[in-house]
């Protein structure tokens, strides 16, 4: 039986340990990354392939009958043709949970950044405003502490619940965002009125038609001045030029971004082409801790086990 990682890049730079894929495939072939043009000569052959960001469709996974198992080293399944693979009963398996501590503590280390003005200070000491000073702190720039202020949860899935969870353990106020549409559940209150009541805004909703788009202008308009919005979840729930407007403008008072419209940027971005102490933009990091990246393969790992086995994990098609 022969493997296929399409882009172990995206994952493994030469700091994880891959005994775990090594102990349940003998035979193995590892790509950096694949191009478009290369997948369908790369997974011919392979009864299972792996990948992140590698698209698998229709014209690929008909190019042989012996792919069988198809393996995301992700959560998201929007790179994968999946009626193609039912069609060919080509077994689709995912990873979720694997980066929520990760996840979690990069949200919290943009919001304590964002809330006690760090970047201001920073900049004000490279430019000798302590060094100058008459007193022995600088107090230019006011802090605030979390405890007692609200948290907005868009998105209430394991991460959420996760960045709900930490927002409570430093005293914050969670409220729950109810999907657009729909009736409020118990806990949950509409879009709304959780964006003109919270402090810190997070998302944590996937990339969907409902979602896309999700916070634009009038979102914005409806925040808190002194409210910061943070998005570790994808860069298309964010209208980027609107997001820019309401920071520098002050509509806002921060936001802190690790996804952006585009991955990566090659053909810029608003978000990139200024400098801001009160916009901080992460390159897709907050998920890539190498304990996370460490636990995803070991995740890879455990459903291609299970698959062999009889017992599939973590289906997310047929």
């Amino acid at each position: 039986m022969h493997g296929v990682f399409l882009d172990l890049r995206t994952v493994d730079r030469d700091d994880l340990d891959l005994t775990s894929l090594r102990s349940v495939v003998a035979e193995w072939t590892y790509h950096d990354w694949t191009a478009p043009e290369q997948v369908i000569e790369r997974a011919r052959g392979a009864a299972i392939v792996v990948s992140n960001k590698v698209r698998l469709d229709a014209a690929a996974l008909g190019s042989t009958d012996k792919l069988k198992l198809v393996c995301i080293a992700a959560t998201g399944t929007n790179n994968i043709d999946l009626q193609a693979c039912r069609d060919r009963g080509i077994a689709v398996c995912n990873v979720t949970g694997y980066a929520t501590p990760s996840v979690v503590e990069h949200v919290f280390a943009q919001i304590l950044v964002l809330i006690r003005r760090l970047n201001d200070y920073r900049l004000a000491i490279a430019a000798g405003r302590w060094q100058s000073s008459g007193d022995f702190c600088l107090l230019d720039f006011p802090i605030r502490e979390l405890k007692g202020l609200t948290l907005g949860i868009i998105g209430y899935g394991g991460l959420g619940r996760a960045v709900a969870g930490m927002g409570k353990a430093f005293g914050m106020n969670v409220l729950i965002a109810e999907r657009r549409g729909t009736s409020p559940r118990p806990g949950r209150i509409p879009l709304e009125n959780l964006l003109e009541q919270s402090h810190v805004v997070s998302l944590h909703c996937p990339l969907t038609n409902e979602t896309h788009g999700l916070i634009r202008s009038r979102e914005l308009g409806l925040m808190r001045r002194d409210a910061i919005l943070v998005n570790t979840a994808r860069g298309g729930i964010v209208d980027e030029v609107a997001l820019l407007e309401a920071v520098r403008s002050g509509q806002i008072a921060g936001a802190a971004i690790d996804v952006l419209s585009e991955e990566p940027p090659h053909r810029g971005n608003p978000l990139l082409q200024v400098s801001l102490p009160n916009l901080l933009v992460t390159p897709h990091i907050a998920w890539a801790s190498i304990n996370a990246r460490q636990r995803l393969v070991d995740e890879i790992a455990g459903n291609i086990q299970a698959w062999l086995e009889g017992t599939p994990r973590n289906l997310v098609c047929p």
